[in-house]
């Protein structure tokens, strides 16, 4: 089965990704934070006998997934698929998820809130996750009472979600903008706006791949329509941005920037270990290539999946026994060289 981030990105675009997370909680139940295991699992059973036909909604192939049975592994590797967060990862209580084949959308039973849904897709497409999140936070609603306020909206276990309890988000690949020297100073001034950009592997130059987020700060007091023309405005902003410093690097330094490009995908494609930093800036760097067209693959590839596919706990997952750092070097590389598709 294809997953959502086996597409390959969109050539000359700076976007890699977007998502939709809507949190909601039932009415008549406290916060996880003060349930009894108990109460937790009671509730999710409800929720997970309540949703059994998801399926019948959008045609998807669901499964469900009890995270109080998952291995440190299993979840690490979610988490590093952004499909879970730490948070949840490191839960006691019960909990569970309804995921959909693809990877693309999930339901998280009794998390930091009752119910966190979550839709994800390649390229900037904010406005089709929105209809996508809210058709099933309307199938949801009508098997479920949720806690509601008229002033403050959906109630949630932080303050930072309440109201419509939407956190849009787009991935943006910015190795040439990130460099320079206004880059900090354009966060800030992002942030006067209500949305956040924030460094998806790291922050300042220690975030390897020069992957960033860029989302809404607020939910309370703004629509859903203003949340995603918001971090719409601000993603398509930056990614211009991005794309007229390196269109500006190729006319003056062409010659260095395929230099940089090729000798990556060389790296990439002959080396026999590789750490995770490297392979990080050595897949950035690649990235840059192909949106710029010097590289161009035989096959479509998603080096966004390969980035997702080099973190450890991806690459651990399914062998019978612990790597050490030099024998994951070795498992990364050898992944790498065989996921990568050769140059036209």
């Amino acid at each position: 089965m294809t997953r959502w981030f086996d597409e390959a990105s969109e050539k000359g675009s700076a976007v890699v990704s977007s998502r939709v997370r809507l949190v909601r909680n039932l009415d008549g139940y406290v916060f996880p934070s003060r349930m009894t295991s108990g109460e937790s699992a009671e509730m999710v059973r409800r929720l997970k006998g309540g949703l059994r036909e998801l399926d019948s909604l959008d045609g998807k192939s669901y499964e469900y997934l009890d995270l109080t049975e998952l291995g440190s592994l299993e979840k690490k590797a979610l988490t590093e698929r952004r499909v879970i967060n730490t948070t949840i990862a490191a839960k006691k209580e019960p909990s569970g998820l309804i995921f959909s084949e693809a990877e693309d959308t999930g339901i998280l039973l009794n998390g930091s809130d009752h119910v966190r849904i979550q839709v994800m897709a390649s390229g900037l497409k904010l406005p089709e996750l929105w209809k996508q999140a809210n058709k099933i936070d309307d199938y949801i609603g009508e098997r479920f009472s949720y806690a509601f306020d008229e002033k403050y909206g959906y109630l949630t276990s932080f303050p930072t979600n309440m109201g419509t309890g939407l956190r849009a988000s787009v991935i943006l690949h910015l190795p040439a903008l990130s460099l320079g020297k206004k880059f900090n100073g354009m966060v800030t001034e992002m942030s006067r706006f209500g949305a956040a950009v924030k460094g998806v592997y790291g922050e300042g130059s220690e975030n390897y791949g020069a992957l960033y987020q860029v989302s809404n700060q607020k939910t309370l007091g703004i629509s859903e329509k203003e949340i995603l023309e918001l971090v719409t405005k601000v993603a398509l902003q930056l990614a211009s941005q991005e794309e007229q410093v390196r269109r500006m690097a190729m006319e003056k330094h062409s010659l260095e920037c395929a230099d940089e490009a090729y000798k990556s995908y060389g790296v990439l494609k002959y080396a026999r270990r590789l750490s995770q930093k490297d392979a990080m800036i050595f897949l950035s760097q690649m990235m840059s290539g192909v949106t710029d067209g010097i590289l161009q693959f035989k096959e479509p590839c998603s080096l966004y999946r390969i980035m997702l596919g080099i973190q450890p706990g991806n690459l651990q997952l399914g062998a019978d026994r612990p790597f050490d750092k030099e024998e994951l070097d070795a498992v990364r590389a050898a992944f790498v060289r065989e996921e990568l598709p050769e140059l036209i």
